[in-house]
């Protein structure tokens, strides 16, 4: 098991949030399936559960998407599982389940694989146990290759070599503001080559910290860590609703890049804090990715992954015309 279930050692003062996503694109770029399993727990109250899907597809009008929520009986984490909400399971290099609601229903039984260790975006082991940060993120499958079968109202799409990750995230609340960023598979370049990044700006007493960023770059077999607490004043974003410019730093590396799709193929949930108030989340996990890497002593490279990278952005703001998905969180 690459990580576990955080919710069932959650006392039952606290508030809690965690979810177990996949992210799995067609070959080629264009088609992409993004599942996600949450559990929602206030301060005092029993833990609520749900299932989220969207199918995004570049030739359609936008993204296909449903959810839905269940009470604190429909979940658990079984022994050899991750977690278990209502039908839905997943676990080691295995998920299935459905959501079925009036807007669509979706169905998928996948198996997944990853040669790569799991990606622990924050740098030291004990913050994952620290108050702060109060979201802490982890990709157990930062490169993963899916095959099985996705039914989405009724039509059967075969996952063949599917390339994807698998997500983890959990806390006491939200960033503040926040961005990921993912892709695999880039045109021309080692299989094996993938990158993950997730960067934030969290609160502490009151203030809002500069953006922290936390990034792997793997490429043509080493690993490339990026960011850090302590490479804060290198660290760059300039985030949109649809696009996103960023740069960040290594030991030994620069990376600057940019990401974006058309507005249409985004699809925008509300995320609900444990404590306070909501966030607008838009996501589109069929973007187009450009890095341009610069490593010591060798000549520049540009890698691009077209129409097969995820793009997610994380804001208060409610003000970035992509129509929020007609389902409550928490």
């Amino acid at each position: 098991m690459r990580t576990k279930a955080r919710f069932p050692e959650v006392s039952e003062k606290r508030g809690h949030y965690e979810s177990f996503y996949l992210k799995l694109n067609r070959p080629g770029g264009g088609m992409a399936a993004w599942i996600r399993h949450t559990v929602h727990k206030r301060p005092g109250e029993e833990p609520t559960c749900a299932l989220w899907f969207t199918l995004f597809d570049a030739d359609a009008t936008g993204p296909r998407a449903t959810k839905r929520q269940f009470g604190s009986g429909e979940l658990d984490a079984p022994e050899g599982s991750y977690i278990r909400v209502a039908d839905a399971s997943l676990g080691d290099g295995t998920a299935t389940g459905s959501v079925e609601t009036d807007a669509l229903v979706a169905r998928w039984n996948l198996t997944f694989s990853d040669q790569h260790e799991p990606f622990h975006h924050l740098p030291r082991e004990f913050l994952y146990d620290a108050r702060l940060p109060k979201t802490k993120f982890l990709s157990p499958y930062p490169d993963a290759t899916f095959n099985g079968q996705l039914e989405v109202g009724g039509e059967t799409i075969e996952v063949d070599g599917w390339r994807g990750m698998m997500g983890h995230n959990w806390g006491a609340e939200h960033a503040e503001r926040w961005v990921w960023i993912q892709g695999a598979a880039f045109e021309g370049r080692s299989p094996e080559d993938y990158f993950d990044m997730a960067m934030g700006r969290i609160k502490v007493a009151g203030m809002t910290t500069p953006w922290v960023g936390n990034a792997m770059l793997m490429l043509d077999g080493t690993q490339h860590r990026l960011g850090g607490f302590e490479r804060i004043p290198s660290t760059e974003v300039e985030e949109e609703p649809s696009r996103c410019r960023f740069q960040l730093k290594g030991r030994d590396v620069k990376l600057t890049g940019s990401v974006e799709a058309p507005r249409k193929d985004f699809v925008a949930w509300i995320y609900a804090d444990p404590v306070g108030p909501e966030h607008n989340t838009l996501n589109c996990s069929i973007s187009d990715l450009r890095l341009d890497v610069e490593l010591e002593g060798a000549p520049a490279q540009r890698l691009s992954l077209p129409g097969a990278a995820a793009y997610e952005f994380g804001t208060r703001d409610a003000d970035h015309g992509i129509p929020l998905q007609p389902y409550p969180d928490g």
